[in-house]
Formats: C-alpha cells, sequence, structure tokens
C-alpha cells in the first residue's frame, strides 16, 4: 500500500482488492460494524452489549472501552487485521451545526461529542472509537453526514416566535445517500437535481435537496411534519399547551408523549408497521383511517417542500423502513406523482451510506472537511 510520510494511504490509488474501510454505528444497546472493499461488504456483524452491563458503566462515555474492544474482538474473529484498513468512519454524533459532506475526526470534533457536555447518546461514540482504530491501523477516521446537518435557507430559519428559531435535525445520512443514489440512476450527479425526500421511518423527515443541498428540511426530532409510527408530529399549538398545564403531565411525561407514545402508538397501541397492515387486511377500518392519514399528511408535507423548490424538481425520493410498504408507498404516489417522478429506495442503508461517503474521500472525489 502505498501511503504519505504521515502514513496515511493517498487518496485516488488504484487498489487492485478494493480500500478496506471499517464502518462503525454506535446504537443505544448495540455496535454495528462493517469492513467494506470499496462499496463491497466483506462482513457485517451487529455486537450486542447487555443494557444491564451498559447501566452500570456511568453513562455514553464509560461505554467507550467496552465497545472499543468488542470491535477489536470482532475483527480479529473474521480474520481482518487492524493493519489492513486503509480508513475507518463512524457514525457522526451530536455535534455543533455542520453543512454536508465528510468530516475528518479531529480534537474539536471529540471535545464536543464527549467533553463538552454533549447530549449523551450512544451516536457520540462512533467518532471517538473510529479516531481510536484508525490510530492504531496508521490511516485516518472521518464521520459523515451527521444528523446536525445544517444547510438551510435563512428564511427557512424563523417560526413564528423569535424565541423558537427552526433547527434543521433530520436523517441526513440516509436522505444524501439515496438522493446520491437516485441522481446516479438519473444519469446525473446529485449537484445537478432538484429532489424532495421522505425519509420514512420510525421518525419522517422530508427535505428540499436544492443542487446538493438541504435548504429546508422538516424537523421530525422537534415536532414538525406528519405524525410517525412513535411521534406525534406537528400538532395544533394551542392544543399542546393546554395538554401542558392541564396537570396531567409532568415535563418529562408530555416529552415522551409527544416522542415515543404519539402517531400510530396513540391512536392504534402499535408502532409496528406490520400489525397495522395485517389489522387493515383483517378489515379494521380504523387502523386503515389512521394508517392513510399517515400517509396524507408525508404527501402534504412533499407538497410543501414542493413549494420550497419553487416546483422545479427532478424527482421525489421515498426512503426508510417504511418506504417497504407497498400501501403507504401507493397512498402518498397517488398524491404526489402529479409534482414529479417518484422514485422508491427502501430502508435505511447507513452502513452501505457511510462505507460509500468513505470510498469517496479514498478516491479523492471529494475533499474531507475540517470540523471547526
Amino acid at each position: 500500500m502505498t501511503c504519505r510520510e504521515d502514513g496515511t494511504p493517498e487518496a485516488g490509488l488504484d487498489r487492485r482488492n478494493g480500500f478496506r474501510i471499517l464502518v462503525i454505528n454506535p446504537g443505544s444497546t448495540s455496535t454495528k460494524i462493517a469492513v467494506y472493499a470499496d462499496a463491497g461488504v466483506v462482513f457485517q456483524e451487529s455486537i450486542s452489549h447487555d443494557s444491564r452491563e451498559l447501566a452500570k458503566l456511568g453513562g455514553v462515555l464509560g461505554q467507550y472501552q467496552l465497545r472499543l474492544d468488542s470491535i477489536l474482538r470482532a475483527l480479529e474473529g473474521h480474520g481482518e487485521p487492524v493493519g489492513g484498513l486503509d480508513a475507518v468512519i463512524g457514525r457522526g454524533g451530536l455535534l455543533k451545526p455542520v453543512e454536508g459532506g465528510v468530516y475528518e475526526v479531529n480534537d474539536a470534533m471529540v471535545h464536543d461529542l464527549i467533553d463538552n457536555g454533549s447530549v449523551p447518546h450512544a451516536s457520540n461514540l462512533g467518532a471517538p472509537l473510529a479516531r481510536e482504530i484508525a490510530a492504531r491501523a496508521g490511516v485516518r477516521a472521518y464521520i459523515a453526514d451527521p444528523i446536525v446537518v445544517d444547510e438551510l435557507w435563512p428564511v427557512a430559519r424563523l417560526s413564528g416566535l423569535p424565541e423558537i428559531p427552526r433547527r434543521s435535525i433530520f436523517h441526513a445520512l440516509n436522505q444524501k445517500a439515496v438522493a446520491r443514489r437516485a441522481a446516479k440512476d438519473m444519469g446525473t450527479r446529485y449537484e445537478d437535481v432538484n429532489l424532495v425526500v421522505a425519509h420514512l421511518g420510525g421518525g419522517i423527515t422530508v427535505g428540499a435537496h436544492l443542487e446538493g443541498r438541504v435548504v429546508d428540511v422538516s424537523n421530525g426530532l422537534d415536532g414538525e411534519g406528519p405524525f410517525t409510527p412513535e411521534r406525534a408530529g406537528a400538532l395544533p399549538a394551542l392544543g399542546v399547551v393546554g395538554l401542558c398545564f392541564s396537570g396531567k403531565y409532568a415535563e418529562d411525561g408530555m416529552m415522551k408523549k409527544l416522542v415515543g407514545g404519539g402517531g400510530l402508538v396513540a391512536h392504534l397501541g402499535t408502532s409496528d408497521a406490520l400489525e397495522v397492515e395485517r389489522r387493515i387486511d383483517a378489515g379494521d377500518q380504523h387502523a386503515k383511517l389512521v394508517y392513510e392519514a399517515m400517509a396524507y399528511q408525508v404527501a402534504k408535507e412533499i407538497g410543501a417542500y414542493a413549494v420550497v423548490l419553487s416546483g422545479d424538481i427532478d424527482a421525489i425520493i421515498l426512503t426508510g423502513g417504511l418506504a417497504h410498504s407497498r400501501r403507504l408507498v401507493d397512498w402518498i404516489r397517488d398524491r404526489v406523482s402529479f409534482i414529479a417522478p417518484v422514485m422508491v429506495y427502501p430502508g435505511e442503508n447507513e452502513m452501505q451510506a457511510l462505507a460509500e461517503a468513505c470510498l469517496r474521500v479514498l478516491r479523492g472525489e471529494e475533499e474531507a472537511k475540517a470540523y471547526r
């Protein structure tokens, strides 16, 4: 392997067997890892962690060594020497707002994820774990398109109250990955098309992609957009105020009602779309009404983001786990296909998206950015 003086591989070289990339995606009770040769998966494993064991470690930061050791053991078990890696990429955590792209892991990033009071989330370990293993391999570590990607137009930041500006938090990694894939399937580049992308999962976000930048997006975490399998989505504001001061809910209880206890859960007692579809197939008309209402709200949101792009749209993209549902997709397609062609890419494919982002840097097709 040809390297720079600092030991990292030269980008853009033609590797006979492909660039060897380790992908790390920490979740609440698991650490997903995969090794890719270029964009082809060599192996993929989801390492489970006992929730009781994690609880004894004193929060996310205390889990670092356990997760690191488990990754190294898995690599050894699969016969993948750390020294054979060309790069390591981790899932991006809750950083300061950044524009989309690939970022090299640096001290400032790790500080903001671990030492600067960031919201404790397992994804915050993605970059530190990637950097540790990359250091052992003598290569570089990266993240790509974390959920805090912020490319909003200034006009999109204002809400009706100056105390509550709109924030850009969405499924950036998957939205941008499928947008690139769709553009390629259309015979062009992501930077040369305008798209409306709807990620349909436990959370739902809809973004307006203008020539490679997400200039406006529904922030499902803050309660914007459609209701979802477990989130309430946008609600009548005065009704929310009434619930907050009804005496029935403390702040924590109200938050759980909105995120985790809303949407399909609130109406039907389940967040499992397959279960909802089974009920519909069995003749449950209320389940059909609720499920179709979710599709209706997604379609309305797509229409709103078509307006953001002034109707100049090359395609509407549906992605995420719920895009596997033919019924849901058809309901949405029936309402929005007059706007632009509808393309469907089911699933989230986070591991593949991270590998592809890293590969673009290694091939010299994209320059990694510096986090500050």
